[in-house]
């Protein structure tokens, strides 16, 4: 079993999550990616965020939220995505960069008519729909 350590960044608007379109995975998921060796995981969510979404947010930003187990979607079988998820407090104007084709809003209903699900996606939007976050 193999382990990717990743981080996501967590952004509500109108009760919906900010979710983002990979050309490379072909799915919807939540915005961030791998932590590279050396750098904090806030670190790695702000120059993800930065290179994905054109939106600059510092560390002091980010709060923690809660921990994702889930398998890794798009991964060879055996890849487990290990991913702590942060909330960002602010309205942001996400513009599509690097691999990302679209950036979204959606409710869990409005994922779940996706034909690509990441398991992981549907986890945290399963938590924050029942801790009232979004519908």
């Amino acid at each position: 079993m193999t382990a990717l350590k990743t981080v996501g960044l967590l952004s509500v608007q109108q009760r919906k999550l900010l979710l983002a379109y990979s050309r490379n995975k072909q799915c919807f998921y939540l915005p961030g990616g791998k932590v590279d060796a050396g750098e904090s995981e806030t670190q790695a969510l702000c120059r993800e965020i930065a290179e994905e979404l054109n939106v600059n947010m510092t560390e002091q930003e980010l709060v923690y939220y809660t921990h994702i187990t889930a398998p890794a979607f798009g991964e060879k079988e055996g890849v487990i995505m290990e991913q702590d998820c942060y909330w960002l407090h602010r309205d942001i104007i996400p513009e599509p960069a690097a691999e990302i084709g679209e950036v979204r809003f959606f409710s869990v209903a409005d994922y779940s008519m996706q034909e690509a699900q990441a398991p992981g996606v549907i986890a945290i939007l399963n938590k924050l729909q029942q801790e009232g976050f979004i519908d």
